[in-house]
This record gives C-alpha cells, structure tokens and sequence, in this order.
C-alpha cells in the first residue's frame, strides 16, 4: 500500500529543515516574514501555510519547494537531506 506521508507520519519531509535554517538566518525571520518573502518571489502562502509546513502538517509542492530554497539561499537538496 502506497503512502504519501514521510516515515514519521508528516506530510513532507523538509519542514523541519526549512524551520531550522530559518531560525539560523542573519537577521530575525519569523514565520510571517519568511511567509512574505515566499509571497514577494510568487508563492501565495501566509503564515498559517509556513507554520503548517514547519510542523509537516502540509504538503509542499516541488514548485514551492523550489521557491523556498532560493529565498532561504540553499539548495533544494539541503531540503531534503535528513
């Protein structure tokens, strides 16, 4: 039987990681702030949908993904390592 879920039940696989280098970046980015700078490079996501996927509550498409790592400065692998 096929599951979309990651081995510890979350819907993706990188929120922790996207939660971590957040919480390591230069200047103090909050959920909200992250979430408006998503917004500035073309994801519509608000603060709820980051803290959603920081929590792995939410599915992050690979086109989000994407984005996420060019705002965070990484690479979409660094995402995905666990």
């Amino acid at each position: 039987m096929y599951k979309n879920k990651a081995k510890d039940g979350r819907n993706n696989v990188c929120g922790h990681k996207i939660k971590e280098i957040r919480e390591k970046l230069p200047e103090k980015t909050s959920q909200r702030k992250l979430a408006d700078m998503l917004q500035m490079a073309g994801i519509d996501v608000d603060k709820n949908a980051v803290q959603r996927i920081e929590n792995g509550k939410r599915f992050v498409t690979d086109i989000e993904l994407k984005v996420i790592a060019e705002v965070l400065r990484v690479s979409y692998q660094e995402l995905l390592d666990d």
